[in-house]
């Protein structure tokens, strides 16, 4: 199969993008990936592939363990990436992921060390489960409002005390809003009033990448300040400020700074372009970025790698 594109870039999905069977193609054809599931079972305390086969679903939704089964089935579809498609590696310049596939980015740049990451990434979603625990708070999606309009709304229905923010800026007309309940209870009717298309709610632990995670930047924070950074590859475009960074080091404040303020993914993907990458490959489970992709410029080739392709065929 051919890809037209002289520089590729790599995106990594994040949280939502799990299912139960996820891993499974990798798994089955690829002693790679089979290796880097026992690593990082070994790591965790518990079987990852078992619980990425097999479930159940409310165990592998929660943020605690679906955020390692997403950072483990990209890594694993990376692996096999290599090794049967040494042409699209070779021609990829930049890598991006969506909040938490940003590790999943820098660990195929080669920031972080695998084991690391994995580390990395269970003490991120603890710490997020325990923060989103704190107070009653969740994210909704609203199709069809720009980001002006959207903030108007946030702003008129948000009372004093509560927390109402655009928060997952993913492409125009889709963006993720996240506050406390008793907020986004009231966010359906009036972005319907304002002409948005649909609110959907998402299956969220809490208000991510707002100030309510702000107990978990500070414990993330901590390991992030610990954790030994390396040489980055090729640059990779941040979520926090939708800019190219080629020092791994930043990572440091940027991930913890992540938490608490919106993804710029959007954004992110139009600095890519404007950059040189005229051809995107998500990697790992799903096709969500693809599709964000298309809605920023449909002439852009895609393609996806780590699901069973015969599912898509």
């Amino acid at each position: 199969m051919g890809f037209e594109a002289d520089s590729i870039g790599l995106v990594f999905p994040g949280q939502g993008a799990q299912f139960v069977g996820m891993g499974g193609w990798l798994i089955r054809n690829h002693a790679v990936a089979g290796d880097l599931y026992r690593r990082a079972s070994d790591l965790l305390g518990y079987d990852l592939a078992k619980l990425s086969l097999e479930g159940p679903p409310e165990r592998l939704d929660a943020t605690e363990y679906s955020q390692p089964a997403l950072f483990v089935s990209s890594m694993a579809a990376a692996a096999v990436l290599r090794e049967q498609r040494p042409d699209w590696v070779g021609r990829v310049k930049a890598v991006a992921g969506l909040s938490l596939g940003e590790y999943s980015a820098i660990c195929y740049a080669g920031g972080l060390e695998f084991d690391s990451a994995v580390r990395l990434v269970q003490r991120r979603g603890r710490a997020m489960q325990a923060a989103a625990d704190r107070v009653s708070s969740g994210m909704a999606s609203v199709i069809g409002l720009d980001l002006d309009a959207l903030r108007a709304v946030c702003d008129e229905i948000r009372e004093p005390g509560e927390v109402l923010v655009p928060a997952n800026l993913l492409c125009p007309g889709n963006i993720a809003v996240s506050g406390h309940r008793s907020a986004l209870r009231r966010l359906e009717a009036a972005a319907l009033r304002a002409g948005a298309m649909k609110v959907i709610p998402l299956s969220v632990a809490g208000a991510f990448h707002t100030t309510l995670m702000t107990p978990a930047a500070a414990d993330l924070g901590q390991a992030l300040a610990d954790t030994e950074f390396q040489e980055l590859s090729v640059p990779v475009f941040s979520n926090v400020d939708a800019e190219s960074h080629t020092d791994s080091a930043a990572f440091r404040t940027l991930l913890s700074r992540q938490l608490v303020g919106p993804v710029l993914w959007g954004q992110s993907l139009e600095a890519m372009i404007r950059s040189g990458i005229d051809g995107f490959v998500e990697v790992g489970s799903g096709r969500v970025l693809r599709g964000t992709v298309k809605r920023i410029n449909r002439k852009i080739p895609t393609e996806g790698f780590g699901d069973d392709p015969a599912a898509s065929a």
